[in-house]
């Protein structure tokens, strides 16, 4: 039985990866924020899948509070086969000389500091078994800059970067890295970016299908499910309508 570490498990792709996963024999560490969220979806895995869920609860932009939460795995827990960097977020679309700054810090926090902390504490654990696979959730917009995405754009690029080096610096340990990176996708992210404002973030996806959730955890349940030789390194998705950052076809 595998152990899959997903952050941001409380909703779109980091629960439906869960739900993916449990389908195919793994036991499932889940994080979040938002612990009714995290105990609805730990009771539905185990009623649904029969597989051992354990909650870790806390904020993942906190050095202290990812600390604690690793220390404080039972030993069983501690042979974790894979780590799902998920969460992650877009806040605000302001040109540059008009944005929050508390928006930056928090896509900063989150979309690197947050990665790297949770890295910095799992990967050693891989090490020790010469084994394990790294997932990281990036974004088309890893590549392609668009006008008002500045800060989000660059801290997906980070990602980019990131996981390339991870890929470098942890392959003579035998383990994985795999950077997904969707295109429209149509979850809370949005929502989240309007701060709540659901028709723009609607908008967003006018005349068009976007990419789902499910989309997303079926790529991170085919990446990890290659033969031990294969590593899939970098994988873009996106929806039939949209090519790229830039060329969306809306049928309005």
């Amino acid at each position: 039985m595998r152990i899959a570490l997903i952050t941001g498990a409380t909703s779109g792709i980091g629960k439906a990866t869960a739900l993916r996963l449990a389908q195919d024999n793994f036991n499932l560490i889940i994080t979040g924020r938002r612990l009714e969220l995290l105990e609805s979806l730990k009771k539905e895995i185990e009623v649904k899948y029969k597989k051992d869920v354990l909650i870790l609860h806390f904020d993942i932009r906190n050095l202290d509070e990812v600390n604690k939460a690793i220390d404080s795995l039972p030993e069983r827990w501690r042979k974790i086969d894979v780590l799902v960097n998920n969460a992650g977020l877009a806040i605000g679309l302001n040109h540059i000389q008009d944005g929050i700054v508390e928006d930056w810090e928090r896509m900063i926090d989150t979309n690197i500091k947050g990665v790297l902390y949770i890295t910095r504490r799992v990967a050693p654990i891989m090490i020790e078994r010469e084994s394990g696979h790294i997932v990281n959730i990036g974004s088309i917009a890893g590549t392609q800059v668009y006008e008002n995405g500045n800060v989000y754009c660059a801290t997906k690029h980070a990602m980019h970067a990131l996981s390339q080096s991870m890929r470098q610096d942890l392959l003579k340990h035998n383990i994985k890295v795999t950077e997904i990176r969707p295109g429209l996708l149509e979850t809370e992210f949005s929502i989240v970016r309007f701060k709540g404002d659901t028709e723009k973030a609607k908008s967003t996806y006018a005349g068009l299908t976007p990419l789902f959730a499910e989309d997303i955890a079926e790529a991170i349940h085919f990446v990890l499910t290659r033969p031990p030789h294969v590593c899939i390194n970098d994988l873009e998705v996106t929806p039939v309508a949209q090519a790229n950052a830039y060329y969306i076809n809306r049928k309005l």
